[in-house]
């Protein structure tokens, strides 16, 4: 059997998958090697998900764990190892930053470049392999152009200079009960300030079909990500271009139009990487 995780810091998705095709799928806390030690890590999978997949472990061992997650650099994927290891000793155990999944979710044994555009955005240049080429993410204050966390501080800004309508800003403060020293403190002081931004995207969903301006502020979002990052990859325009994440996701159509608009070639759009992880996956000859 192939045990498959796409984790990120607030959850977990397993997959417990056998060759017969029969996938069962948990949820369990996020697992980020960067905040937690391997003790963690190996309390929290003992206590969460082995409860969970203990009825499926007569059929045989599992003999192959595939781990992609935040966090899950070269460094830190030992980590991760150290952890799931004395629960899993017969397991082939690979780990793979969140990065490598999407890639592998989004072309499999394709050369393109994968996109990831959730609350926060990252890219790569693929090989069908592995990781060929990268930008840093740089986070929302240095980077992660077309996130969730940047539409938010685009629209943020926006409204507190008056870029907006009136009434689009009034229903926004009132909304969200905010004001100037509010937003002042939870961006500069407050705990999480991305996710606090990210938030700000659902508001431009609901209001985009009313407001043009909105629709060009989530398109001049994906310019910026395009330019800053997919542009620097060679033959970028001549390979297909995936996107994974709800940003990528819900606003696929101004996606579609700006990369229409500048000369890319789309490929797939995921909300997650699971399920193509888990046909990546099930290529493998250990499954049982």
């Amino acid at each position: 059997m192939i045990l498959i995780a796409d984790s990120g810091s607030t959850k977990t998705h397993w997959v417990l998958l056998t060759r017969s095709g029969q996938r069962s799928d948990y949820t369990t806390d996020g697992i980020n090697p960067v905040f937690q030690t391997s003790d963690q890590i190996h309390q929290s999978v003992s206590t969460q998900l082995l409860p969970l997949i203990g009825s499926h472990l007569w059929i045989g061992p599992i003999e192959q764990i595939d781990f992609y997650g935040a966090g899950c650099t070269p460094e830190r994927g030992q980590v991760i190892r150290e952890a799931l290891t004395p629960m899993f000793r017969h397991a082939q155990i690979n780990v793979g930053s969140d990065m490598l999944g999407a890639a592998r979710a989004l072309l499999g044994s394709e050369r393109g470049i994968a996109c990831i555009l959730g609350t926060g955005s990252n890219s790569c240049l693929y090989d069908g392999q592995k990781i060929v080429d990268g930008l840093p993410a740089g986070g929302f204050i240095l980077g992660d152009e077309g996130s969730g966390a940047v539409l938010g501080r685009m629209l943020v800004s926006d409204i507190l200079k008056r870029q907006l309508p009136d009434a689009l800003c009034q229903r926004f403060y009132e909304e969200y009960d905010l004001d100037y020293g509010r937003i002042v403190e939870r961006v500069y002081r407050g705990q999480m300030p991305s996710r606090f931004l990210a938030q700000f995207s659902k508001f431009v969903a609901r209001q985009i079909d009313d407001y043009p301006e909105l629709d060009e502020l989530v398109k001049q979002n994906f310019r910026n990500f395009m330019v800053r990052n997919v542009s620097h990859y060679t033959p970028a325009r001549d390979l297909p271009v995936g996107f994974v994440g709800s940003i990528a996701l819900h606003y696929r159509e101004q996606l579609q139009a700006v990369c229409d608009e500048l000369g890319y070639h789309v490929g797939m759009i995921l909300q997650d990487s699971i399920d193509g992880l888990v046909r990546h996956s099930a290529q493998s000859p250990t499954a049982s």
